[in-house]
C-alpha cells in the first residue's frame, strides 16, 4: 500500500500536467472500484478546471472550477500514468488502452492521465470542495505529520495510557495521517524504540522524540522520490514509485546499521504486518 511519501510523489508529478488545466475529456471504463463511483462522474469531470491539487493523508485531492473536489486512492495496485507529454528527458506517448485502464483524463495541453488498477482496490469520489473535510474517507483522519498541528504535545497526549504497542498507535490514521508499516519501521529503528513496547509505558521525552524523526525519515523518502521524478526514469511513465535504502524494513538476518550495535534485524508479525527491528539496539 503506497504511503505518504510515495502518494506525495505522486501528486507532485500530476502537478505540471493537471494542474490549472482543463480535463477536456474524462472516460470512465467501469461502474466501481473499491466502492462504486459518484454518479456521472464523467459528465461531472468534463470541462472542469483543475484548481489545485493536494493531498491529505494517502488521498489525492484535484480542486475543481465546479466547486467540487475529486478524490483518488491509489489501494494496493492503483498506478497514475501520464503520457502525450515530455518529462525531463523522455517523451511518453499515448499508450494502447490496457484492461485495467479505468479511469482516463485527457488535459488540455496534450497530457493523458491514467488511472490502472489491476485488483481494484483504488478507489475514486466526488464532493463539494467545502464540505471534503466532512468526508466519510477524511473526516476521522488525523493530524498531517508534517504540519504544525502534529507536535510533541499532541502525541505524548494522544499516547498516554495507550495500551496498544507503540507501532500499532503510530500506524492508527486517527492519531497521525499517512504513515503505514514501512515507515514506521524505520522511524522506530532510529529512535531506537521496540515496536512491541506498550506506547502509554514508553517515557514522555522518548515520544516526543519520535515527532522530529518522524518528520526526518518522512522528508527523505519524498525527497528522494522527488529526485527520481526529475527524469521519470520509468519506461511507462509511471509516478511515485521508487527505491529506497531502507536500514530494517525487509532486512531480516542482515546487520544493524547502527554504528556499534552489531545485532542483526529480526522480522515479527504484529496485526498481521510484518515488523522489522534490531532487538538489541531497540528498547
Amino acid at each position: 500500500m503506497p504511503e505518504l511519501p510515495e502518494v506525495e510523489t505522486v501528486r507532485r508529478g500530476l502537478l505540471p500536467a493537471m494542474e490549472g488545466r482543463v480535463i477536456n475529456r474524462a472516460t470512465v471504463n467501469r461502474q466501481d472500484l473499491r466502492f462504486p463511483f459518484p454518479e456521472r462522474m464523467a459528465d461531472r469531470l468534463t470541462g472542469a478546471r483543475v484548481l489545485g491539487l493536494r493531498r491529505r493523508s494517502k488521498y489525492i485531492l484535484a480542486d475543481l472550477s465546479t466547486g467540487e473536489t475529486l478524490l483518488i486512492h491509489l489501494g494496493m495496485s492503483g498506478r497514475m500514468l501520464i503520457s502525450g507529454v515530455t518529462l525531463g528527458e523522455f517523451h511518453y506517448d499515448h499508450p494502447a488502452p490496457a484492461k485495467h485502464d479505468h479511469v482516463v483524463l485527457d488535459m488540455e495541453g496534450g497530457a493523458r492521465i491514467t488511472f490502472n488498477d489491476a485488483r481494484r482496490f483504488g478507489a475514486m469520489d466526488m464532493m463539494e470542495t467545502a464540505e471534503a473535510d466532512t468526508h466519510w474517507l477524511l473526516r476521522d483522519i488525523g493530524p498531517e505529520p508534517l504540519g504544525n498541528a502534529f507536535n510533541e504535545d499532541y502525541l505524548t497526549q494522544r499516547f498516554r495510557r495507550r495500551k496498544t504497542p507503540v507501532k500499532s498507535a503510530l500506524l492508527d490514521q486517527k492519531i497521525v495521517a499517512g504513515l503505514g508499516n514501512i515507515y514506521v519501521c524505520e522511524v522506530l529503528h532510529r529512535a531506537g524504540i521496540d515496536p512491541r513496547r506498550t506506547a502509554g509505558a514508553i517515557a514522555q521525552r522518548r515520544v516526543a522524540g519520535l515527532v522530529p524523526i518522524i518528520r526526518e525519515v518522512l522528508q527523505e523518502a519524498i525527497e528522494a522520490g522527488g529526485s527520481s521524478l526529475r527524469d521519470y526514469r520509468q519506461a511507462d511513465g509511471e509516478l511515485g514509485y521508487f527505491q529506497h535504502n531502507f536500514r530494517v524494513y525487509d532486512r531480516e538476518n542482515a546487520l544493524c546499521p547502527t554504528e556499534g550495535c552489531g545485532g542483526r534485524i529480526s522480522r515479527v508479525v504484529q496485526s498481521g504486518r510484518a515488523t522489522f527491528f534490531c532487538a538489541r539496539c531497540q528498547r
